[in-house]
C-alpha cells in the first residue's frame, strides 16, 4: 500500500501527538512547536482542509483551539488523520493513572451511548454490525473501501468506545456483531 498523503514535519508532529492521546485532541500543542503560531495556523488549516483533523465544540477549556461566538472549539484527529500517519492499526493504551476519555467526553453535545456521525464509514460499519446476521470482515471492507487491517482497527476503536462486539461463525467465516443489550 502506498501512502499518498504528503505531510510536512510540523503536520506529522501535530497528528502523532493527537493520535497518542486517548481523546485524539491536538490541543494542548507540543511544547516544541507551540511558539510559532503562524506556522501552526497554516499547518492546521491544511489539515482541516484535507479532513485529517476536525473542529468540535468542547467544554474543557484546556482543549480549546479557538473560540467562535460563545463556543470553545477543539481540534481532533480524524480516522483519515490516523491513517495518514499509520496509527490506525496500532493499539493505544492508557498510561498508568490516566483516565480514558473519548471525544464525546469533551464535547458539549456528548451523549451517553457512543454513536458515530451519520453518513460516516464507521456508521456504515455499525449498521452492518447491528444486523441480525452481523457482518463478515469482507462485507465491512466492501462497504467502507478500507483494507482489512484498517477495518479490524476500526472494530478495536468501536470496542474502546464501549460497543460490545461479539464474534461468531457463519459456516467457516468469522462474523462480527454488536451484542444488543436488553434494558432491565
Amino acid at each position: 500500500m502506498t501512502n499518498t498523503t504528503r505531510l510536512n514535519d510540523l503536520q506529522l508532529v501535530l497528528l502523532a501527538n493527537a493520535s497518542a492521546r486517548a481523546n485524539g485532541s491536538v490541543v494542548p500543542l507540543p511544547e516544541s512547536c507551540a511558539r510559532d503560531t503562524a506556522r501552526i495556523r497554516k499547518a492546521v488549516a491544511s489539515l482541516l482542509r484535507r479532513k485529517l483533523v476536525e473542529e468540535i465544540v468542547v467544554i474543557d477549556s484546556n482543549l480549546t483551539w479557538r473560540e467562535q461566538d460563545q463556543d470553545k472549539i477543539g481540534l481532533f484527529i480524524t480516522e483519515a488523520g490516523r491513517a495518514a500517519i499509520g496509527s490506525l492499526d496500532e493499539e493505544q493504551s492508557n498510561t498508568p493513572g490516566e483516565t480514558a476519555t473519548t471525544k464525546d467526553d469533551t464535547c458539549a453535545h456528548s451523549t451517553t451511548s457512543p454513536s458515530p456521525r451519520p453518513g460516516s464509514k464507521i456508521a456504515a460499519v455499525v449498521a452492518l454490525l447491528t444486523r441480525d446476521q452481523g457482518a463478515t470482515l469482507d462485507e465491512m471492507v466492501a462497504a467502507t473501501g478500507w483494507q482489512a487491517h484498517t477495518t479490524r482497527a476500526a472494530l478495536t476503536g468501536l470496542r474502546k468506545k464501549g460497543h460490545d462486539i461479539a464474534k461468531s461463525k457463519r459456516e467457516d467465516i468469522t462474523c462480527y456483531h454488536i451484542a444488543v443489550k436488553v434494558p432491565a
